[in-house]
């Protein structure tokens, strides 16, 4: 059998007769060519924010997360923060444009949606994977029919000059990178010059004395997954293009009927553990918006995706399973953040006996993204409970729907 179709497939949802099929011929077709093997993990995240946020943005990251500033790159356009945990999990690359009228193919996925073009210059651009052969890869993906950022616009992107950029899938509005690296060499962008900013490492400090006080240091753990909302009509073929982007390989998907939508998993055919190379999560409606009225059914996830456009929605940090006194390691990590300032959508969900527990931050201020923080316990396999995220998903909803009232409020006043 195939490597990427050997694995077992879980999940209640059914697809359709062209999902099964080209999902077959795709993951053969990858196999084959050897795309498979020489894409391996996802060594850095991607994510843009506005002029002026990326300090406290860094500093919430380094906080809420076990990353640790490393290393400030600038470029004519852009300040570049490098956060890194170690080798064996991926980068984030905070992004912060200068001038805030910047133009650019990034701000434009944002400014035709109502919410998300109060932020344009704000979201989550996508991964960089590291590849074995780029030039093979590069090869083989254009004779795929993918299309990638030539040079010229890579520089005027001011997008790392060693990578290979696809372009902005129609489907997630994310990009995907590849570069090629030795796998004991450190990560080095080419992005400019270098500098340790003191006024980042005093945020990045300060997060980190915080975390050592309350133990924190030793409860989280690198990203679990990430999860992308998107059109409830692109939910197969956005799976198929991250497979055929990707070393990825389809582990199932669950329908949430009373949330009127289906979360679908994808994740690494060379790491079973998510912690080296995250799994790729795509939650989607189950009916287009012009229905609702009809299913009088719930629709966050369509919501949300009209109002901000496909995008990264949260990013998972795993949480040591185990307890501190008579708390699980989660309950203890959300009660600590609760205290020092950060919100939560609702408590944490889930139980032992279920054998995972869940729980959504409120959205960042700076970047728009949810952290998730996710604890399992024993060998429980899986990213959620039905029930779970039915819950999250709702409590999601509640905070967007209350986003969206503010910023049509703002409008009244402004035009008042």
């Amino acid at each position: 059998m195939n490597k990427s179709l050997a694995f077992p497939r879980y999940g209640d949802k059914l697809n359709s007769d062209f999902f099964e099929t080209f999902l077959v011929r795709l993951l053969e077709e990858r196999d084959r060519s050897g795309l498979t093997e020489m894409i391996r993990r996802i060594d850095a995240l991607m994510i843009t924010v506005e002029p002026g946020h990326s300090i406290a943005y860094v500093g919430e990251l380094c906080l809420m997360t076990p990353y640790h500033y490393l290393v400030t790159l600038e470029s004519e356009q852009h300040y570049t923060h490098i956060l890194r945990i170690d080798n064996n999990s991926p980068d984030l690359l905070i992004r912060e444009v200068k001038d805030r009228n910047t133009r650019g193919i990034f701000r434009s996925l944002n400014e035709v949606y109502p919410i998300g073009a109060q932020k344009p210059n704000s979201r989550y651009m996508g991964e960089i994977f590291s590849v074995t052969n780029l030039h093979e890869v590069v090869t083989l993906q254009k004779g795929r029919d993918v299309r990638f950022f030539d040079q010229d616009q890579v520089r005027a992107l001011e997008l790392p000059s060693n990578v290979a950029f696809v372009k902005p899938s129609p489907y997630t509005h994310n990009i995907v990178g590849y570069w090629e690296r030795p796998a004991d060499d450190i990560r080095v962008y080419g992005l400019g010059g270098s500098t340790i900013r003191s006024d980042v490492q005093a945020a990045y400090e300060a997060a980190k004395i915080t975390q050592e006080k309350f133990g924190l240091d030793r409860l989280l753990l690198p990203f679990d997954h990430l999860a992308t909302r998107i059109y409830s009509q692109n939910r197969e073929v956005a799976i198929l293009e991250y497979i055929t982007l990707s070393s990825y390989y389809y582990w199932g998907s669950y329908d949430i009927t009373d949330q009127d939508s289906s979360t679908n998993v994808t994740k690494s055919v060379h790491y079973a553990n998510e912690l080296e190379s995250p799994a790729k999560v795509f939650t989607a409606a189950n009916h287009p918006y012009f229905v609702n009225h009809l299913l009088r059914l719930p629709s966050p996830t369509e919501s949300f995706v009209r109002n901000y456009g496909p995008r990264l929605h949260h990013l998972a940090v795993a949480v040591n399973d185990g307890h501190i006194a008579d708390q699980a390691n989660i309950d203890y990590v959300v009660s600590v953040l609760r205290g020092c300032g950060q919100d939560f959508l609702l408590d944490v969900i889930g139980s032992e006996e279920e054998g995972l527990k869940q729980i959504f931050s409120s959205a960042s201020e700076h970047s728009s993204l949810i952290i998730e923080y996710v604890q399992r316990f024993g060998d429980f396999q899986g990213f959620f409970t039905k029930g779970n995220v039915a819950h999250l998903t709702q409590a999601a909803s509640v905070e967007e729907g209350l986003r969206t009232m503010d910023e049509a409020a703002r409008k009244v006043n402004v035009t008042a």
